[in-house]
């Protein structure tokens, strides 16, 4: 079953949680046991689980990204000023599958499936994919 959901970010690095959006999907594809595939189709845009218990650990995750990969100093910013959006989307990665038992996500207590707009404020596609 493949379901595309669209999320608008507010601003030029959001972290928006997908959780909720995702597991009605998992619930009405009536799968028992399988994988789930989260994707976004998106150059700029990244696919992670993390904790999202806490807002201050989105927040945490960006500056950490913005320390580590800095805006400005990249090629690609002759072109259309967002290398480094191109560059941190890459390490986080577009997707994350996560096993489905019982109907539902696998997921960890603390565990949420976040997208990541690195930049926005866009329209972002969600590809998902429950088999």
């Amino acid at each position: 079953m493949h379901h595309e959901l669209s999320y608008r970010s507010r601003r030029q690095y959001d972290v928006i949680d997908l959780t909720p959006d995702v597991a009605r999907l998992v619930a009405a594809a009536g799968v028992a046991e399988g994988l789930c595939s989260v994707f976004v189709p998106h150059a700029t845009a990244a696919v992670v689980i993390n904790e999202n218990d806490d807002p201050n650990l989105c927040d945490d995750l960006l500056d950490a990204l913005n320390r580590l990969i800095p805006e400005g100093v990249w090629r690609h910013d002759r072109v259309d000023h967002n290398g480094a959006a191109h560059i941190k989307a890459a390490i986080l990665g577009p997707s994350e599958t996560i096993p489905v038992q019982g109907g539902r996500l696998l997921l960890g207590r603390w565990q949420a499936v976040m997208l990541v707009d690195l930049d926005g404020p866009r329209q972002r596609r969600v590809v998902v994919t429950i088999r």
